[in-house]
């Protein structure tokens, strides 16, 4: 009898071992104490609005202080350099070269630099290009202006083959065009902005009197 009750307790003894040892490593595996659950929320949340707070602070700068403005582009003047103009009836023929300067000026009204790329100024007549001179790439600061003198030429060869060329010399006024397209970008925060600014001129040429009227521009961006 004392054998059989020695062994019970043993056993019994043995019983309460494991489930202590059980209960120590569910307890050691058991998920993170409330107060690293907590700690780890509040981290989650105040990543998520700092994150929310710069993503509304760059929206607001780029819709007042960095939002995108065209570049500004005027034709302050233009002027006759040269007029060489001579009308032969008999032949129906007119020998016409013209020399233009015209003065223009780009202003960027952005908070950032302005770069451009080559460009080119054209002297048409009636829709074809008569004359042309490239206006090399560059860069304007910010809210700065840079001015352009830029010298057209007319290519007379090319008039030659327009029948409505010998009229309107006979008429007293030759009219020409004077376009110019400037294109580029403007880097807002990470963004590359691409801008386009168009000129046209309209040039009233009097050969007899070898001036011009008053020029008639219009002007059109695009962003």
């Amino acid at each position: 009898m004392e054998v059989e009750s020695s062994s019970s307790s043993s056993t019994e003894s043995r019983g309460q071992t494991e489930d202590t040892l059980m209960w120590s490593r569910s307890r050691s595996q058991s998920p993170l104490q409330p107060g690293r659950r907590n700690k780890r929320r509040i981290c989650l949340w105040a990543t998520f609005l700092v994150m929310i707070i710069l993503g509304l602070l760059f929206l607001i700068l780029g819709l007042t202080v960095f939002k995108v403005k065209h570049p500004v582009m005027i034709v302050n003047s233009v002027a006759v350099r040269d007029l060489d103009f001579s009308l032969d009836i008999a032949r129906v023929r007119v020998v016409f070269n013209v020399t233009l300067d015209v003065h223009i000026s780009i202003k960027n009204p952005n908070m950032v630099g302005f770069k451009y790329t080559n460009s080119t100024a054209f002297l048409r007549y009636r829709g074809n290009d008569v004359g042309q001179v490239p206006i090399n790439a560059g860069r304007i600061g910010a809210r700065h202006s840079r001015s352009f003198n830029i010298t057209l030429s007319l290519m007379g060869d090319r008039l030659l083959a327009n029948s409505t060329f010998y009229s309107d010399v006979i008429s007293g006024t030759v009219t020409f065009q004077n376009y110019i397209r400037v294109a580029g970008k403007v880097r807002i925060l990470f963004f590359s902005i691409h801008v386009v600014s168009y000129t046209t001129c309209d040039l009233d040429i009097h050969p007899a009197y070898r001036n011009l009227s008053d020029p008639k521009c219009h002007y059109k961006t695009k962003l």
